[in-house]
């Protein structure tokens, strides 16, 4: 045998504890979207059985994310999702985007560069059960734009778009989309799904979603990048011809004011 005193002393083992790899498992489901901000984790007993560990190592595992902010545990029973992972590039620019209009071409060029990267990766990237989503999800954007309900037509909108963020499986996009998607919401005015509501733009807005969504199921990166790009161009145009149409109404206004 060899000498103890010659031999090189032997490396301790790395033992890591159960929850710290249920943490790591409950955190790659975070990024990679399976469990979105504001959703509900399944029941404790119920996620201790799926993932195969003992009810205090999970519980363990929860407190931790929680403690990190990644999930809350709400009174009355629950742990939920919170926004930590977008919040932080969401929430300062809500009020800068409203307050400062000659951010809204910013907004723009960086939801173009977005969107044709996510389309690219889309077509690239999706499985069948993303193409299956984004299908049900185009065909309740057509029943919507048919019935003329707006407020189910811009929901839809939004969710289809997350949808292709999602399909593109880079865990930055998802987040991205999901915090970009969350400001546009909150100001009518930089609202693209709003949009639906005029005149034949509607029509025009879903035409270009359909043109994404089948280049998506077509795998063809280049032609779903092009569709997208050219529904910002399209969204870029109208909005600014908005705008110059509110400015004229201003205008007029004050004219007929004495």
């Amino acid at each position: 045998m060899p000498d103890s005193a010659t031999r090189a002393p032997l490396k301790p083992l790395n033992v890591t504890r159960l929850s710290d790899q249920i943490v790591q498992r409950l955190e790659s489901m975070l990024l990679e979207g399976s469990f979105k901000a504001g959703d509900q984790l399944p029941p404790e007993r119920q996620l201790a059985e799926e993932l195969g560990v003992s009810r205090p190592s999970l519980r363990e595992a929860l407190q931790k994310l929680i403690a990190r902010g990644l999930l809350t545990a709400r009174q009355g029973g629950g742990t939920f999702v919170t926004d930590r992972l977008g919040a932080s590039f969401a929430e300062p620019w809500k009020d800068l985007v409203g307050s400062h209009p000659e951010l809204q071409r910013d907004v723009l060029d960086f939801r173009r560069m977005l969107e044709g990267t996510v389309a690219e990766m889309a077509a690239e990237r999706a499985t069948d059960a993303d193409l299956e989503r984004l299908s049900t999800l185009m065909a309740q954007m057509e029943e919507a734009h048919q019935q003329g309900v707006l407020s189910r037509t811009s929901a839809i909108d939004a969710h289809f778009h997350q949808a292709l963020a999602d399909a593109a499986h880079n865990a930055l996009l998802t987040h991205l989309s999901a915090s970009l998607l969350t400001m546009l919401q909150s100001h009518v005015h930089d609202n693209i799904a709003n949009l639906f509501a005029v005149g034949t733009v509607s029509a025009q807005l879903l035409d270009q979603h359909r043109a994404v969504w089948e280049a998506v199921r077509a795998r063809a990166p280049a032609q779903a990048r092009a569709a997208a790009v050219a529904h910002i161009d399209f969204v870029d145009r109208t909005l600014e011809s908005l705008r110059e149409e509110a400015v004229r109404r201003e205008r007029a206004h004050r004219r007929a004011t004495p």
